[in-house]
Formats: C-alpha cells, structure tokens, sequence
C-alpha cells in the first residue's frame, strides 16, 4: 500500500518554514490504517512486549492499538500536570523549540519489555526523551514504532543502539 499517497503535506505549519507530514488523512482511511499497525506489530511481534509507551498525542492513537494487538499494557506519556499521580520528567530539544514529558513512577515495573510508539520521528528529541524515561524507570527498550521518519533531520542518530522501525520514510 503506497502510505505517502494518504500522507497530507502542509507547508508552515505549526510555523512558516516547516513542513508538517499530517497523518490523519491516512487514518481515516480504516484499511490503511489496519494496514500500517500490521506491519509495525509484525516487526516487534517476537520481542515479547509487555508494555507500549504512547507519546501524546498522536502516539496514544497507535499506541493503544498495538498494544492491544500485541497482548501488552498501554502507557501514556504527557507533558508535565496532565498525569495525577507522581511522575517522572524530563526536558528536551524540539526542532524549533524546547518541551518536556512524564510519565507515571509506577508506569513500568524493572525488567519489562517496552516498545516505544509515535507518529513521527524527526530529530529525535522526543522519542530520546521517553527512552530515557522508560529507563529512569527500569523498563528495557525492546524497540521504537514510527509511522513516519523524516531521514533528512537524523532522528534515528540520536537512537543508535535501539530497535527501531519506521513504516514510512521521507530521505
């Protein structure tokens, strides 16, 4: 299935010279999305997740779903003050900007087999946050989950050493 067909392209968006790779259009369309959870499921299906870590928020969309398929707990990770209990945090650098994410201390027991899911890695500040959370924690990365990977902005650099997969990429 040709993914970046259903992906929209939007020009200065959230901010005049970025391009913003929306992939609501693509999940609106049920087989595509069926489809592309298929094929990330498929490459952590023998990694014996226990748990997967959504990135709000489009990582929730996938993320509840995966770990559904995959017969594993579901996560949230948020920005600081939208979890109740006590948390963990940590700052990060975005591409035009800085932010910082939680997630629950009682979130991942030590040990458990983490996969890691977003929409999108770009230079990979977020998803290197939630690592190092899922980490704090004593959660063992089992792999990372992209819908979308924008290579040009060396992203996956910043993750070597992980289990990571992309369904789409943009050189």
């Amino acid at each position: 299935m040709n993914y970046k067909a259903l992906i929209r392209e939007v020009p200065d968006f959230p901010k005049p010279g970025i391009l913003f790779y929306d992939i609501t259009t693509l999940l609106k369309d049920a087989e595509a999305f069926r489809a592309i959870l298929a094929d990330i499921q498929r490459r952590f299906d023998r990694d014996h997740v226990t748990k997967v870590v959504g990135i709000e928020s489009r990582g929730f969309i996938m993320g509840g779903a995966l770990a559904t398929q995959l017969k594993a707990g579901f996560v949230p990770v948020r920005r600081p003050g939208k979890l109740p209990a006590d948390t963990f945090e940590v700052k990060y650098d975005l591409e035009y900007g800085s932010n910082s994410l939680a997630i629950h201390r009682d979130a991942i027991v030590p040990g458990e087999r983490v996969l890691i899911v977003d929409d999108l890695l770009a230079t990979g500040g977020t998803a290197e946050a939630t690592v190092h959370l899922v980490e704090q924690l004593g959660g063992r990365v089992a792999g990372l989950g992209f819908l979308v990977e924008l290579e040009f902005l060396k992203g996956r650099e910043r993750l070597q050493g992980y289990n990571l997969f992309a369904a789409v990429t943009y050189p």
